[in-house]
């Protein structure tokens, strides 16, 4: 992911090397290698890049390089969260080093007015939302006219917000544009198209498909049921070190807030990042998570977006992502600038088309493999785990159990059938066929009464004899 170009065999301003000393940073990534010295020219630049590969970097140099402590608006960058617009605004302030430049951020959920004053003191470069930066274009406080850089982080996010008419609302009224840096981590037909309306005949960085959407991380899938999901979780959390830290992903801000429940009730330190919750208490979590008090976040995919923290070793996803292009936006939240990391999916038989066409479309190497072993100094599982049998059910709800015991013993079907009715006192439909083969005996019940089959099996002879069963894949 690194390359051997320096940063200062570019000749950068000398407070830019300092702040780039500071953070210890010498060689550029590829996308900053690519990217860098084409913006530096003054070049509108599409690149394509993937979270944790450098890419703030790659347009925050020019981008600094290019602007003077002035006070007047001069660059313009849009990104979709509130997250990713203070983290790209951090890395700003600490890239420029002693630069001098103001940079103030522009989002919703905390007081405009507060956000107006320090914009009223001078600014030099906005990184904002797209709703925040219009309605504060709308009362007067940021001029579109006066920003001649500006630049659109993630972008394919911001399409899938539904952000495209706002940003193109922006676009139109920055008349004095002169250069235009767009990054994504993909390219919809509909990002390229816009492209082309907005941006000057402009350069692509496109990173190798195996750079651009694998991590360098392992990633495994484990086949469970919605009801072991918690228990499986309680495996991964149980081998994490001191210093590691995860974030679970859930679809959902409801499954987001039961998964907190249900965590913390096992004793697991988590905290939930979902929509519902106000700036305030956002940016408390997120804090509390950079600064390695809390060790495990819970969250949607909006809420993700932004999080910036090296020490995430694990990503889990609860739920697989609806959209494809989500699975690789929360991967990359792991394996940061070449660390190592994992990243697991739970996933249901429902599951499973969905995690086929992910890794059909990128070309990822998933490992299926099987919920790991409690550790050596861990006597029993965090969560236990439950009956579920709704996996192995056909699609009219019976599994098939096969029962040690040949038909020459067993008798007929219907001796059978009358055996589990008898047995487990129910309805004869719950007890669906049964065949045998030379050697055993195979009958379908329904899956409400397959739990109280086994313990019947445990409990009573059949035709005179012991016999057990197993559920069949």
């Amino acid at each position: 992911m690194f390359t051997k170009t320096r940063f200062d065999s570019w000749d950068l301003p000398e407070n830019i090397l300092g702040g780039l000393s500071a953070i210890e940073w010498e060689f550029a990534t590829q996308v900053q290698k690519d990217t860098i010295p084409l913006a530096r020219q003054g070049r509108d630049v599409i690149g394509q890049a993937r979270t944790g590969s450098g890419k703030t970097a790659a347009f925050g140099i020019p981008i600094l390089e290019r602007c003077q402590p002035t006070g007047q608006l001069q660059a313009l960058i849009l990104a979709p969260t509130r997250e990713l617009a203070n983290q790209v605004a951090e890395e700003f302030q600490t890239l420029q080093g002693g630069s001098g430049l103001s940079i103030q951020t522009v989002y919703g959920g905390t007081d405009l007015e507060k956000q107006a004053k320090k914009l009223s003191d001078g600014v030099d470069i906005i990184v904002g939302t797209p709703g925040r930066v219009m309605d504060m274009t709308d009362r007067g406080h940021i001029n579109l006219e006066s920003p001649v850089l500006f630049c659109l982080d993630e972008a394919d996010r911001m399409l899938d917000m539904g952000f495209f008419p706002d940003i193109m609302w922006v676009v139109e009224r920055m008349k004095n544009r002169e250069q235009t840096l767009l990054f994504s981590a993909t390219f919809p037909q509909e990002i390229i198209d816009a492209a082309h309306e907005f941006m000057n005949d402009p350069e692509f960085v496109l990173t190798n498909s195996e750079e651009l959407d694998i991590p360098p991380i392992e990633m495994f899938s484990v086949s469970v049921g919605r009801a072991n999901k918690l228990w499986a979780l309680g495996r991964l959390l149980i081998r994490m070190e001191e210093n590691d830290q995860t974030i679970i992903f859930c679809n959902t801000k409801r499954m987001v807030d039961l998964a907190v429940q249900r965590l913390k009730k096992h004793r697991f330190d988590a905290e939930g990042l979902h929509g519902d919750l106000n700036q305030n208490q956002r940016e408390r979590i997120l804090n509390r998570f950079k600064g390695g008090e809390v060790k495990t976040i819970v969250a949607t995919d909006v809420a993700a977006r932004g999080i910036d923290v090296d020490g995430i070793t694990l990503v889990v996803n609860y739920d697989l992502p609806a959209d494809l292009d989500s699975f690789i936006h929360r991967v990359g939240r792991t394996g940061r600038i070449g660390r190592k990391g994992e990243a697991w999916s739970l996933v249901s038989r429902d599951d499973a088309p969905q995690l086929s066409k992910i890794m059909a479309t990128y070309g990822l190497d998933i490992v299926s493999t099987e919920v790991p072993e409690l550790p050596s100094d861990v006597d029993c599982d965090p969560v236990n785990r439950q009956d579920d049998f709704g996996e192995t059910a056909d699609v009219f709800g019976f599994v098939t159990i096969k029962l040690n015991i040949a038909q020459s013993d067993a008798g007929s079907s219907r001796t059978v059938a009358q055996w589990f009715q008898n047995s487990l006192r129910c309805d004869e439909m719950a007890i669906g066929d049964v065949h045998f083969d030379s050697e055993s005996t195979f009958i379908s019940i329904h899956t409400s009464k397959v739990g109280l089959a086994l313990k019947a099996l445990d409990k009573h002879e059949m035709a005179g004899k012991t016999v057990s069963g197993i559920i069949v894949e």
